[in-house]
């Protein structure tokens, strides 16, 4: 049987110690009673958590398919979603100039 996952950190390396579930990655302790379903959290490219309405700002130059310009770093994208998308893109949003997409929560980071 494998250890589960770190909930903070979402790390493979796991181990038991005095009763507690230990993450080598991370160093987050937790309960094997206290493990439950809960919804991931989604962190942008510093570590902020994000959250539904955030206004972010792209970190990075991005290259989007049909477009001769793509995305250049500091583009702000007001008002984003978080959902499941598809492989790692998890935000949910539109992006003036080019339109609706997907995006990365790796390249993005949160205005404050």
């Amino acid at each position: 049987m494998s250890e589960p996952v770190c909930p903070s950190c979402a790390s493979e390396h796991t181990y038991e110690l005095n009763g507690l579930l230990v993450c080598s990655m991370c160093a987050h302790e937790w309960s094997p009673d206290a493990e439950t379903e809960a919804e991931p959290v989604i962190r942008d490219a510093v570590g902020n958590v994000l959250a539904d309405g955030d206004t972010v700002t792209v970190v990075k130059a991005l290259k989007v398919k049909g477009s001769a310009s793509g995305i250049k770093a500091g583009t702000k994208v007001r008002n984003i979603r978080l959902v499941n998308g598809v492989g790692d893109h998890d935000i949910d949003c539109k992006v003036d100039g080019i339109g609706p997409m997907q995006l990365k929560s790796s390249v993005v980071k949160k205005l404050s």
